[in-house]
Order: structure tokens, then C-alpha cells, then sequence
């Protein structure tokens, strides 16, 4: 289950006409910057990009799941994009990614941190989650899901 200090309807994207990984990016970037006053789309797209480089964050399956670790953060953010059709993310399994979760962490990450990644990757190889959220057609009912509500 995921709070709503992590992930809130203001940074959750539906049906979104996206055709990139760039553009992916920055509209999560976007997203996470919108209600935080000390972040910047640019500081989270330029974080996010980075530690794309460092290999791909899609996990197969068409998720991606971009994180960074980012200093003007002090607890844990998410963003979540679904969009209309999928976009080359250059994941392991060739697959387009159309769910899309972006988690930014201080960093001074913890413990903590590396098990929500995780439990954020177990729940999204989770084909019957995956089915929900391609299938959910509004932002509330997005949150819902995530939220476990």
C-alpha cells in the first residue's frame, strides 16, 4: 500500500499521448515538481536522466520505474503515468512501456528506500496489477489502485 505523502492524484498521469522515453521523463519530471516548492522540472528531468544512463529502469512487462536520488527531497515521492500506447524504454525485455512509476529519494537514502523499490517492482510484475492500471480509466481510479484502496 502506498501513502498519500508518497503518491497523490496531483502527480498521477492518465491516458497521456506520449511518444518518447525523453518525453516519459519529463512529464514525470513535470509531475513530481508541480507541488513541491523547492524541486524544478528541470533538476528532476536532469536526476532522472541520469540515472537512466547508468541502464534502463524498465522492468519488463511495459513498466518503467525511474528513480534518483536528489538532495532537495526529504522523504520519499512518486509520480505514475499511464499512457496511450507504449514507448521504447530500451528495457531488458524489448517490450514498450506504458506504466510508468518515478520515485525520487533523498540522498541520504536508506534501508527503507532500497525495500520500496522493491516492493514496487514485485507489485508491478504482477500481471493482474498491470491489467488493472492499463484498464483503469481515470486518475482516481489510477490512485486507487495504487493506494490499495
Amino acid at each position: 500500500m502506498l501513502s498519500p505523502d508518497l503518491i497523490n492524484a496531483n502527480r498521477v498521469g492518465h491516458g497521456m499521448d506520449i511518444s518518447s522515453k525523453k518525453r516519459l521523463l519529463e512529464s514525470l519530471a513535470e509531475l513530481l515538481a508541480k507541488d513541491h516548492p523547492r524541486l524544478s522540472t528541470e533538476t528532476v528531468f536532469e536526476r532522472l536522466l541520469e540515472r537512466e544512463r547508468l541502464g534502463s529502469t524498465g522492468l519488463g512487462h511495459g513498466v518503467g520505474l525511474p528513480h534518483a536520488r536528489i538532495k532537495e527531497v526529504t522523504q520519499v515521492l512518486g509520480a505514475f503515468i499511464q499512457t496511450n500506447r507504449g514507448v521504447d524504454y530500451d528495457a531488458a525485455d524489448g517490450e514498450p512501456v506504458d506504466l510508468a512509476f518515478a520515485l525520487l529519494v533523498p540522498e541520504t537514502a536508506t534501508e527503507e528506500h532500497l525495500q520500496l523499490l522493491a516492493y514496487l517492482a514485485r507489485r508491478f510484475s504482477e500481471a493482474a496489477t498491470r491489467k488493472h492500471l492499463r484498464e483503469a480509466d481515470s486518475t482516481t481510479a489510477i490512485l486507487q489502485l495504487l493506494q490499495g484502496t
